[in-house]
């Protein structure tokens, strides 16, 4: 993978497959197909709106925090480690690109207080490979994680 080699992180089955539909764009509402999910959505007021729901960017945040986690979990348990107390939080920047539209940025800040930091940071790089939405990701937004 250092090598620069291109790795294919495509799915060779797809296991599960989540639905969900816009309704009114950044200002209307979202729902899942299975009825789980059903959310008002506005543009946040730095965007120009009134902040009165929840933003793509907050369920991008959200579902990235917790993929990222759920990796970081397995990798730990696999390796033999309880990662009890441990903790991932996103935070997901929209801004103008060179293209006339919009890119995001990614900051993930994980907390694994159990750990010796060089043993954290390893966890951590294992569970970057292995996250969906690290591998999704990659090579198409900036993804920084924060160890602490």
């Amino acid at each position: 993978m250092t090598d620069g080699t291109a790795v294919d992180t495509r799915p060779t089955k797809i296991v599960y497959v989540a639905e969900a539909t816009a309704h009114g764009g950044r200002d209307g509402y979202v729902t899942s197909q299975d009825g789980r999910l059903d959310l008002k959505v506005a543009m946040p007021p730095e965007l120009g709106g009134d902040g009165a729901g929840t933003n793509p960017e907050q369920l991008f945040a959200a579902g990235y925090s917790s993929c990222f986690h759920n990796a970081l979990i397995m990798v730990g348990n696999r390796a033999g480690y309880d990662l009890s107390g441990s903790t991932v939080a996103a935070k997901v920047g929209i801004g103008p690109n060179q293209q006339r539209g919009y890119g995001l940025a990614v900051a993930l800040s994980v907390s694994l207080p159990v750990l010796d930091p060089d043993l954290a940071a390893k966890l951590v790089d294992e569970a970057h490979e292995v996250c969906p939405y690290s591998n999704a990701t990659r090579g198409n937004i900036d993804v920084t994680i924060l160890l602490g």
